[in-house]
């Protein structure tokens, strides 16, 4: 099952990082550089330009860069658009939502609900990253659009002919799990099929007491939910989307060596 939220989505997974002493998911990613992020933690906290708080990389208030140029980071680009629908009640510091934006952004946009995208089926083939019972697997896209209808199958058509995926568009909801309700019962949502992701394991170090380590951080759930959709309807991943950890990755590495420093490790 699969639930995304700010903090975390719901899945079941044998994959991750969740015990001490496993391997951890985030070892073996194709990374960009983490040199820019050494030298700006050097540097320290700064002031973010556009609205003078004191930040580290990034300002998540903004949703830009702090101490980092552009040429510092990777920018991915994406098979599809994602939209992430952020709770109002979020705290902007805890989510990494925000990550997605920075290193794809051309391809993703986060709204603060009750501001959603306008998300005409019509014209797209869209999805919502969320479980349920009706809810598909990733696998099971094709075969859902190809019985959509006139409008969905020529759709399909033009994606088989470029060699791309059955959808043009994913939502994300990134909220805690009790917060999920007010968003997802939204009627401007309830047309969307819903899609829930394969079961792993986070890698996040702001755990939800009460909830198993199978949700998964919102950047973890785009991440794989993109993994899985590139190996079905592309081709062998090999790494295409690692970056969009960049930040990820390098925040779950300080905080492990702060961890093991403070012995709680």
């Amino acid at each position: 099952m699969v639930c995304v939220w700010t903090r975390l989505v719901t899945v079941m997974s044998d994959e991750g990082c969740a015990a001490a002493g496993e391997r951890s998911s985030l070892s073996g990613l194709l990374l960009a550089s983490h040199a820019p992020l050494d030298d700006a933690q050097r540097a320290g906290r700064m002031k973010c330009s556009r609205c003078g708080a004191s930040r580290m990389f990034y300002c998540y208030s903004c949703c830009a860069l702090v101490g980092l140029e552009p040429r510092d980071v990777p920018s991915v680009k994406l098979p599809v658009k994602i939209d992430i629908i952020k709770h109002p009640n979020e705290t902007d510091g805890k989510s990494t939502a925000v990550q997605a934006r920075l290193l794809a952004p051309h391809d993703v946009t986060i709204y603060t609900y009750p501001c959603i995208p306008e998300l005409d089926q019509s014209a797209e083939n869209i999805v919502l990253v969320f479980p349920g019972p009706d809810a598909m697997t990733v696998e099971e896209l094709w075969e859902y659009f190809s019985a959509g209808g006139a409008q969905r199958v020529k759709r399909l058509k033009a994606a088989s002919e470029t060699r791309t995926c059955p959808i043009q568009r994913v939502v994300f909801i990134d909220s805690t799990w009790n917060q999920t309700t007010r968003i997802i019962t939204d009627e401007r949502l309830q047309a969307l099929p819903n899609v829930e992701l394969k079961s792993r394991r986070t890698c996040f170090w702001r755990h939800q007491k009460g909830c198993p380590d199978t949700y998964l951080a919102t950047i973890e759930a785009v991440y794989y939910f993109l993994k899985d959709l590139h190996s079905h309807y592309f081709s062998e991943y090999t790494g295409e989307y690692d970056n969009l950890l960049f930040f990820f990755s390098f925040l779950h590495k300080l905080i492990n060596k702060a961890k093991q420093a403070a012995g709680k490790v």
